[in-house]
């Protein structure tokens, strides 16, 4: 029986997997195309199981020399000649293993760069037998090199590089030049930002060593039908009853098509014995977050210690609400894309994915001096939860009170702390729903005066829009929006949170009705 696999490679015949198919074969025509390129994504995105299954599509018809730089240690990378023997005790192995075949007399020449006394080696050496194993092969050669973030750091990478460019733009001269059919670099690393990483005080660095790469455009997120199709073929072994259509979209929802996440939920949700419900796939993501054992997560955040600017850009983006558009020129935008924090949508950046946004809202908010709050909601939480349910006026009332008595009534003198509201909510709020209940923020509405968080409790939701008092006509329009959130998640009690920094204010709750909505509206 398949299982979902969420750890190395996927195989068809092993594990439930989304249909790569067309993904391979529109690597496949860039391939035959003579294209060099590099599949760079953030990690855990199905670089890997992509990889495989090209090679199984060009066995036959290419000889695919296959790598990976994690074969290779941080020695084999300290001189050239350490390079060129790691390099041939790769490619070697590759032939030994039946994978790949080449010359005899090639095979010597390699094996004996193995014993060599590195100090003697040089790349050029290496290249002109690789020009002769590609001049003397009976078919085409590609060269495939996975994990090559390992190698990003090494001048000696830099030199490789140069090595295959030459390669490609001689035989772009000259036809009757041996060259590789194509070359395929995997890694999180855009090898076009090795020029940053890499003695930056050189002007002779300036330039990306690997722009002649073609854009590799192949989409490999997960859309619906993606994993529609994967949650069939479970289906049809397991006989859950799920609803497909219903379940693939919460799980789109929540993931935004990040492959590793989808397959963790439903992994999660199958091993767990979950229902395959909307409620099921909340708590499998509510499991994965509270999992403090997630290589991606600490990645990510591992990312945000090394790189201040990325921390203060996601920061500007979540807890302050901040704007921004998309540049393509933006070396931090560049850098958070490239790691799969953000994506660009409609112009301008967003947070890849609500798991990713939550990820980050306890990120940042462990990191805030909020103890009050965390503590009022976290010992409140009995008189909020009454008979299994959320009593969201209850919480909104709870805030009020708590946020006075340690702020006090904010005033029109007191706007500083207006960038804070919505933080101290969010200390609030997570330890009463912590382990039971997910929230998210509606990156729609997410801006310097109005946010909606979506709160799911087991099995119901509860909108809360998160309002800075503007007017009564600027508060109205806030009710006819929320109004209209209402009826998109198919709600009819919403709920207001509006903090009032003017002196002369009614603070409390009180009961709105707005079209056939009702809201429930708390003032601070």
């Amino acid at each position: 029986m398949r299982e979902f696999n969420t750890t190395g490679l996927c195989v068809p015949e092993m594990h439930y997997m989304v249909d790569v198919s067309s993904r391979v074969a529109q690597t496949r025509a860039m391939v035959e195309r003579g294209d060099y390129f590099c599949v760079n994504r953030a990690r855990q995105y199905g670089k890997t199981t992509l990889l495989a299954a090209l090679e199984r599509a060009l066995a036959g018809s290419y000889e695919v020399a296959g790598l990976s730089f994690q074969k290779l240690g941080s020695a084999d990378f300290s001189t050239e000649g350490m390079f060129v023997r790691g390099f041939s005790g790769i490619l070697l192995e590759e032939v030994v293993n039946g994978r790949l075949s080449m010359p005899p007399a090639i095979e010597v020449r390699l094996e004996a760069f193995t014993e060599a006394d590195p100090r003697l080696l040089t790349l050029s050496t290496l290249f002109r037998v690789i020009s002769r194993w590609l001049r003397e092969s009976e078919r085409p050669v590609v060269l495939v090199i996975d994990e090559v973030d390992s190698a990003t750091n090494n001048q000696v990478f830099l030199d490789l590089l140069a090595q295959l460019r030459q390669q490609y733009l001689d035989r772009g001269k000259n036809s009757s030049i041996p060259a590789f059919q194509s070359v395929v670099l995997a890694g999180v690393t855009d090898v076009k930002h090795l020029k940053a990483k890499i003695r930056p005080e050189e002007a002779s660095k300036t330039n990306s060593p690997w722009n002649i790469a073609a854009d590799f455009k192949v989409r490999m997120t997960f859309d619906g039908a993606d994993v529609a199709g994967m949650l069939e073929e479970y289906e049809r072994d397991h006989a859950t009853g799920m609803d497909v259509d219903a379940v693939t979209r919460e799980i789109v929802d929540w993931t935004g098509g990040y492959p590793f996440l989808v397959s963790r939920v439903c992994q999660l949700i199958d091993e767990d014995g979950l229902p395959w419900t909307r409620e099921g796939v909340n708590r499998a993501v509510r499991r994965l977050l509270e999992d403090d054992d997630v290589s991606l997560f600490d990645s990510l955040t591992g990312k945000l210690e090394d790189h201040p600017t990325l921390k203060e850009q996601l920061r500007a983006l979540l807890m302050r609400g901040e704007e921004v558009f998309f540049s393509p020129y933006n070396e931090t935008q560049k850098l958070l894309m490239m790691y799969g924090f953000v994506a660009s949508r409609g112009g301008r950046v967003a947070i890849a994915n609500r798991v990713f946004e939550m990820l980050l809202y306890d990120y940042y908010l462990v990191e805030e001096q909020g103890r009050a709050m965390k503590d009022a909601g976290a010992l409140g939480k009995s008189r909020f939860v009454r008979d299994g349910r959320l009593d969201m006026c209850a919480v909104l009332e709870g805030f009020r009170r708590t946020y006075t008595e340690v702020f006090g009534s904010p005033e029109e003198g007191e706007r500083r702390l207006e960038e804070d509201c919505r933080k101290q909510f969010l200390l609030y709020l997570k330890p009463i729903i912590n382990g039971t209940g997910n929230y998210y923020i509606e990156a729609q509405t997410r801006d310097q005066t109005r946010t909606d968080v979506v709160v799911d409790y087991l099995g119901e939701q509860f909108v809360v829009e998160l309002k800075v008092w503007r007017g009564r006509s600027r508060h109205e329009e806030g009710e006819e929006q929320l109004r209209g959130y209402l009826e998109h998640f198919g709600l009819d009690v919403g709920y207001m949170l509006s903090f009032n920094f003017n002196k002369h204010k009614e603070q409390g709750l009180r009961r709105v009705a707005v079209g056939d909505k009702l809201l429930w509206e708390e003032t601070v």
